[in-house]
Protein backbone atom coordinates (compact mmCIF):
# COMPACT_ATOMS: atom_id res chain seq x y z
CA UNK A 1 0.00 0.00 0.00
CA UNK A 2 2.81 2.36 0.88
CA UNK A 3 4.48 1.64 -2.47
CA UNK A 4 1.26 2.52 -4.35
CA UNK A 5 0.87 5.79 -2.47
CA UNK A 6 4.53 6.51 -3.04
CA UNK A 7 4.19 5.87 -6.79
CA UNK A 8 1.02 7.98 -7.05
CA UNK A 9 2.70 10.69 -5.00
CA UNK A 10 5.58 10.81 -7.46
CA UNK A 11 3.15 10.71 -10.39
CA UNK A 12 1.20 13.58 -8.87
CA UNK A 13 4.32 15.70 -8.54
CA UNK A 14 5.28 14.99 -12.18
CA UNK A 15 1.72 15.74 -13.28
CA UNK A 16 1.68 19.05 -11.41
CA UNK A 17 5.08 20.02 -12.82
CA UNK A 18 3.93 19.14 -16.34
CA UNK A 19 0.78 21.19 -15.95
CA UNK A 20 2.87 24.07 -14.69
CA UNK A 21 5.20 23.86 -17.68
CA UNK A 22 2.27 23.69 -20.11
CA UNK A 23 0.59 26.62 -18.42
CA UNK A 24 3.87 28.53 -18.48
CA UNK A 25 4.33 27.84 -22.19
CA UNK A 26 0.77 28.91 -22.83
CA UNK A 27 1.31 32.12 -20.89
CA UNK A 28 4.60 32.79 -22.69
CA UNK A 29 2.97 32.21 -26.08
CA UNK A 30 0.09 34.47 -25.15
CA UNK A 31 2.51 37.16 -23.97
CA UNK A 32 4.38 36.95 -27.28
CA UNK A 33 1.12 37.29 -29.20
CA UNK A 34 0.02 40.18 -27.01
CA UNK A 35 3.33 41.97 -27.60
CA UNK A 36 3.03 41.45 -31.37
CA UNK A 37 -0.51 42.82 -31.37
CA UNK A 38 0.54 45.76 -29.19
CA UNK A 39 3.46 46.54 -31.52
CA UNK A 40 1.16 46.35 -34.54
CA UNK A 41 -1.40 48.60 -32.88
CA UNK A 42 1.33 51.07 -31.93
CA UNK A 43 2.53 51.19 -35.53
CA UNK A 44 -1.03 51.76 -36.74
CA UNK A 45 -1.45 54.52 -34.19
CA UNK A 46 1.83 56.17 -35.24
CA UNK A 47 0.81 55.89 -38.87
CA UNK A 48 -2.59 57.48 -38.33
CA UNK A 49 -1.03 60.30 -36.31
CA UNK A 50 0.96 61.26 -39.42
CA UNK A 51 -2.20 62.36 -41.24
CA UNK A 52 -3.21 64.67 -42.69
CA UNK A 53 0.21 65.13 -44.28
CA UNK A 54 1.34 67.61 -46.92
CA UNK A 55 4.19 66.68 -49.25
CA UNK A 56 5.81 68.31 -52.27
CA UNK A 57 6.31 65.80 -55.05
CA UNK A 58 8.87 65.86 -57.86
CA UNK A 59 6.57 67.89 -60.09
CA UNK A 60 6.76 70.56 -57.39
CA UNK A 61 3.10 69.98 -56.54
CA UNK A 62 1.98 70.42 -52.94
CA UNK A 63 -0.32 67.53 -52.08
CA UNK A 64 -2.27 67.09 -48.87
CA UNK A 65 -3.22 63.49 -48.06
CA UNK A 66 -6.04 63.57 -45.54
CA UNK A 67 -6.05 59.94 -44.38
CA UNK A 68 -3.74 56.97 -44.42
CA UNK A 69 -4.09 55.36 -47.87
CA UNK A 70 -5.53 51.87 -47.90
CA UNK A 71 -5.00 51.14 -51.61
CA UNK A 72 -2.08 52.02 -53.89
CA UNK A 73 -1.34 51.81 -57.60
CA UNK A 74 2.35 52.00 -58.51
CA UNK A 75 3.18 52.55 -62.19
CA UNK A 76 6.95 52.19 -61.90
CA UNK A 77 8.98 49.13 -60.88
CA UNK A 78 11.27 51.06 -58.53
CA UNK A 79 8.34 52.63 -56.67
CA UNK A 80 6.74 49.20 -56.30
CA UNK A 81 9.94 47.80 -54.79
CA UNK A 82 10.09 50.71 -52.38
CA UNK A 83 6.44 50.26 -51.39
CA UNK A 84 6.94 46.56 -50.69
CA UNK A 85 10.09 47.29 -48.67
CA UNK A 86 8.01 49.74 -46.62
CA UNK A 87 5.62 46.89 -45.77
CA UNK A 88 2.82 48.11 -48.03
CA UNK A 89 2.51 45.00 -50.22
CA UNK A 90 -1.02 44.18 -49.06
CA UNK A 91 -2.17 47.67 -50.09
CA UNK A 92 -0.87 47.55 -53.67
CA UNK A 93 -3.70 46.78 -56.11
CA UNK A 94 -2.05 47.79 -59.38
CA UNK A 95 1.51 47.76 -60.75
CA UNK A 96 3.32 48.51 -64.00
CA UNK A 97 3.72 45.93 -66.75
CA UNK A 98 7.43 45.61 -65.97
CA UNK A 99 7.22 45.00 -62.23
CA UNK A 100 9.07 41.79 -61.41
CA UNK A 101 10.17 42.15 -57.78
CA UNK A 102 9.30 40.96 -55.26
CA UNK A 103 7.61 37.87 -56.69
CA UNK A 104 4.31 38.94 -55.11
CA UNK A 105 4.24 41.87 -57.54
CA UNK A 106 3.88 39.42 -60.42
CA UNK A 107 0.43 38.44 -59.16
CA UNK A 108 -0.92 42.00 -58.97
CA UNK A 109 -3.07 43.61 -61.68
CA UNK A 110 -0.97 45.22 -64.42
CA UNK A 111 -2.07 48.76 -65.31
CA UNK A 112 0.33 49.78 -68.08
CA UNK A 113 3.78 51.32 -68.13
CA UNK A 114 4.77 54.45 -70.02
CA UNK A 115 1.25 54.38 -71.41
CA UNK A 116 -1.17 54.03 -68.50
CA UNK A 117 -4.36 52.01 -68.76
CA UNK A 118 -6.38 54.91 -67.40
CA UNK A 119 -9.76 53.14 -67.45
CA UNK A 120 -8.38 50.22 -65.46
CA UNK A 121 -6.80 52.49 -62.85
CA UNK A 122 -10.06 54.44 -62.53
CA UNK A 123 -11.97 51.18 -62.08
CA UNK A 124 -9.58 50.16 -59.30
CA UNK A 125 -9.93 53.65 -57.76
CA UNK A 126 -6.87 53.56 -55.49
CA UNK A 127 -6.32 56.11 -52.74
CA UNK A 128 -2.88 56.93 -54.16
CA UNK A 129 -1.23 56.59 -57.57
CA UNK A 130 2.57 56.62 -57.65
CA UNK A 131 3.57 57.86 -61.12
CA UNK A 132 6.76 59.16 -62.74
CA UNK A 133 7.89 62.50 -64.09
CA UNK A 134 7.57 60.93 -67.56
CA UNK A 135 3.85 60.37 -66.94
CA UNK A 136 3.53 63.93 -65.65
CA UNK A 137 5.11 65.36 -68.80
CA UNK A 138 3.41 63.14 -71.38
CA UNK A 139 0.01 62.23 -69.90
CA UNK A 140 -1.19 65.27 -67.91
CA UNK A 141 -4.82 64.75 -68.97
CA UNK A 142 -4.79 61.19 -67.59
CA UNK A 143 -3.37 62.31 -64.24
CA UNK A 144 -5.98 65.07 -64.12
CA UNK A 145 -8.73 62.46 -64.50
CA UNK A 146 -7.22 60.53 -61.61
CA UNK A 147 -7.25 63.63 -59.41
CA UNK A 148 -10.84 64.45 -60.39
CA UNK A 149 -11.80 60.92 -59.32
CA UNK A 150 -10.32 61.59 -55.86
CA UNK A 151 -7.01 59.77 -56.35
CA UNK A 152 -3.97 61.44 -54.80
CA UNK A 153 -1.37 61.47 -57.58
CA UNK A 154 2.26 61.51 -56.40
CA UNK A 155 4.97 62.18 -58.98
CA UNK A 156 8.20 60.38 -58.08
CA UNK A 157 11.07 61.72 -60.17
CA UNK A 158 13.86 59.89 -61.97
CA UNK A 159 16.82 59.02 -59.76
CA UNK A 160 20.46 58.87 -60.87
CA UNK A 161 22.17 58.70 -57.47
CA UNK A 162 21.84 57.17 -54.04
CA UNK A 163 20.75 60.52 -52.65
CA UNK A 164 17.93 60.68 -55.21
CA UNK A 165 16.88 57.20 -54.18
CA UNK A 166 16.86 58.10 -50.49
CA UNK A 167 14.66 61.07 -51.35
CA UNK A 168 12.20 58.85 -53.24
CA UNK A 169 11.99 56.36 -50.38
CA UNK A 170 11.43 59.22 -47.95
CA UNK A 171 8.71 60.73 -50.14
CA UNK A 172 6.78 57.48 -50.59
CA UNK A 173 7.14 56.76 -46.88
CA UNK A 174 5.68 60.15 -45.95
CA UNK A 175 2.77 59.78 -48.39
CA UNK A 176 1.80 56.34 -47.08
CA UNK A 177 2.26 56.73 -43.33
CA UNK A 178 5.48 54.70 -43.37
CA UNK A 179 7.89 57.40 -42.29
CA UNK A 180 9.74 55.36 -39.66
CA UNK A 181 10.06 52.36 -42.02
CA UNK A 182 11.53 54.67 -44.68
CA UNK A 183 14.05 56.02 -42.19
CA UNK A 184 15.10 52.46 -41.27
CA UNK A 185 15.62 51.47 -44.91
CA UNK A 186 17.63 54.60 -45.70
CA UNK A 187 19.72 54.21 -42.55
CA UNK A 188 20.50 50.57 -43.41
CA UNK A 189 21.51 51.48 -46.98
CA UNK A 190 23.74 54.31 -45.80
CA UNK A 191 25.45 52.18 -43.17
CA UNK A 192 26.15 49.32 -45.59
CA UNK A 193 27.44 51.71 -48.24
CA UNK A 194 29.76 53.37 -45.72
CA UNK A 195 31.13 49.97 -44.69
CA UNK A 196 32.01 49.29 -48.34
CA UNK A 197 33.64 52.71 -48.77
CA UNK A 198 35.66 52.42 -45.57
CA UNK A 199 36.85 48.92 -46.44
CA UNK A 200 37.92 49.97 -49.94
CA UNK A 201 39.74 53.06 -48.66
CA UNK A 202 41.51 51.15 -45.88
CA UNK A 203 42.66 48.46 -48.32
CA UNK A 204 44.40 51.11 -50.44
CA UNK A 205 43.63 49.05 -53.56
CA UNK A 206 45.22 49.45 -56.97
CA UNK A 207 42.26 50.98 -58.76
CA UNK A 208 40.99 48.65 -61.49
CA UNK A 209 39.54 50.04 -64.70
CA UNK A 210 36.05 48.61 -65.24
CA UNK A 211 34.03 48.54 -68.44
CA UNK A 212 30.27 48.35 -67.83
CA UNK A 213 28.15 46.98 -70.68
CA UNK A 214 24.41 47.48 -70.41
CA UNK A 215 23.55 46.18 -73.89
CA UNK A 216 25.49 43.75 -76.11
CA UNK A 217 26.89 44.07 -79.63
CA UNK A 218 26.16 45.39 -82.16
CA UNK A 219 24.69 48.37 -80.27
CA UNK A 220 26.89 48.50 -77.17
CA UNK A 221 25.87 50.97 -74.48
CA UNK A 222 27.65 51.84 -71.25
CA UNK A 223 27.13 54.17 -68.31
CA UNK A 224 29.16 57.31 -67.69
CA UNK A 225 28.91 59.98 -65.00
CA UNK A 226 25.62 60.65 -63.22
CA UNK A 227 24.56 57.00 -63.20
CA UNK A 228 24.30 54.48 -60.39
CA UNK A 229 27.05 52.30 -61.83
CA UNK A 230 29.49 55.20 -61.89
CA UNK A 231 28.74 56.06 -58.25
CA UNK A 232 29.02 52.42 -57.24
CA UNK A 233 32.41 52.00 -58.92
CA UNK A 234 33.70 55.16 -57.25
CA UNK A 235 32.52 53.91 -53.86
CA UNK A 236 34.66 50.76 -54.14
CA UNK A 237 37.71 52.65 -55.47
CA UNK A 238 37.34 51.33 -59.02
CA UNK A 239 37.61 53.43 -62.19
CA UNK A 240 34.75 53.64 -64.67
CA UNK A 241 36.34 53.14 -68.11
CA UNK A 242 33.73 55.52 -69.54
CA UNK A 243 33.93 57.93 -66.62
CA UNK A 244 34.71 60.88 -68.86
CA UNK A 245 31.32 60.45 -70.58
CA UNK A 246 27.88 61.56 -69.34
CA UNK A 247 24.84 59.33 -68.76
CA UNK A 248 24.19 56.34 -71.03
CA UNK A 249 26.48 56.28 -74.09
CA UNK A 250 26.80 54.16 -77.21
CA UNK A 251 30.38 53.19 -78.10
CA UNK A 252 32.04 51.14 -80.84
CA UNK A 253 34.04 47.98 -80.20
CA UNK A 254 37.18 49.73 -81.44
CA UNK A 255 36.72 52.51 -78.89
CA UNK A 256 36.13 50.03 -76.08
CA UNK A 257 39.17 47.88 -76.86
CA UNK A 258 41.39 50.98 -76.68
CA UNK A 259 40.20 51.59 -73.09
CA UNK A 260 41.93 48.34 -71.97
CA UNK A 261 39.56 47.53 -69.06
CA UNK A 262 40.78 45.09 -66.43
CA UNK A 263 37.25 43.97 -65.53
CA UNK A 264 34.11 43.83 -67.68
CA UNK A 265 30.66 43.91 -66.08
CA UNK A 266 27.57 43.04 -68.15
CA UNK A 267 23.99 43.64 -67.02
CA UNK A 268 21.92 41.80 -69.63
CA UNK A 269 22.07 38.20 -68.44
CA UNK A 270 18.29 38.27 -67.99
CA UNK A 271 17.87 38.25 -71.80
CA UNK A 272 21.13 36.69 -73.06
CA UNK A 273 21.92 33.03 -72.37
CA UNK A 274 25.66 33.44 -71.81
CA UNK A 275 26.78 37.09 -71.86
CA UNK A 276 30.27 36.19 -70.59
CA UNK A 277 30.94 33.85 -73.51
CA UNK A 278 29.65 36.47 -75.91
CA UNK A 279 32.19 39.01 -74.64
CA UNK A 280 35.12 36.58 -74.34
CA UNK A 281 34.70 35.39 -77.92
CA UNK A 282 34.59 38.80 -79.60
CA UNK A 283 36.93 39.14 -82.51
CA UNK A 284 39.74 41.61 -81.87
CA UNK A 285 39.33 41.62 -78.07
CA UNK A 286 41.94 38.96 -77.23
CA UNK A 287 44.51 41.44 -75.90
CA UNK A 288 42.09 43.28 -73.60
CA UNK A 289 43.29 42.66 -69.98
CA UNK A 290 39.81 41.63 -68.80
CA UNK A 291 39.56 39.05 -71.57
CA UNK A 292 43.04 37.66 -70.84
CA UNK A 293 42.24 37.21 -67.14
CA UNK A 294 38.65 36.07 -67.71
CA UNK A 295 37.39 38.83 -65.45
CA UNK A 296 34.01 39.16 -67.16
CA UNK A 297 30.95 39.02 -64.90
CA UNK A 298 27.21 39.48 -65.29
CA UNK A 299 25.18 41.16 -62.54
CA UNK A 300 21.45 41.54 -61.98
CA UNK A 301 20.57 44.69 -63.90
CA UNK A 302 17.80 45.68 -61.47
CA UNK A 303 20.23 45.89 -58.55
CA UNK A 304 22.52 48.35 -60.32
CA UNK A 305 20.07 50.47 -62.32
CA UNK A 306 16.74 50.45 -60.48
CA UNK A 307 16.48 53.21 -57.83
CA UNK A 308 15.28 51.22 -54.86
CA UNK A 309 16.43 49.46 -51.69
CA UNK A 310 18.30 46.74 -53.61
CA UNK A 311 20.89 49.20 -54.95
CA UNK A 312 23.02 48.45 -51.92
CA UNK A 313 23.05 44.77 -52.94
CA UNK A 314 24.37 45.89 -56.31
CA UNK A 315 27.30 47.70 -54.70
CA UNK A 316 28.12 44.72 -52.51
CA UNK A 317 28.04 42.38 -55.52
CA UNK A 318 30.31 44.62 -57.59
CA UNK A 319 32.75 44.91 -54.70
CA UNK A 320 33.00 41.11 -54.38
CA UNK A 321 33.44 40.59 -58.13
CA UNK A 322 35.99 43.35 -58.74
CA UNK A 323 37.99 43.03 -55.50
CA UNK A 324 37.26 39.49 -54.23
CA UNK A 325 40.43 39.45 -52.13
CA UNK A 326 39.03 42.31 -50.05
CA UNK A 327 35.27 41.89 -50.05
CA UNK A 328 34.52 38.21 -50.61
CA UNK A 329 34.16 36.40 -47.32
Amino acid sequence: MYEIVKKWGLFGVVLLLSMGIIAGCGTQEQNTQDKAVATQNEKKKESKEQFPVTITDDANQEITIEEEPETIVSIQASNTEIAFALGLGDKIIGVSDYDNYPKEALEIQKVGAQDINAELVLSLLPDIALVTDYHYKTHPEVLQKFEEAGIDVIVVGSATSFEDTYSNIEKIGAATGSKSEAEEIISDMKERLQVIKDKATAANVDKKKVWVEVSPAPDIFTTGKNTFMHEMLESIQAVNAAGDQEGWIKMTEEEIVKLNPEVIITTYGFREDDPKAGVLNREGWAEVPAIKSGNVFDVDSDTVTRPGPRLIEGVETLAELIYPEIFKQ
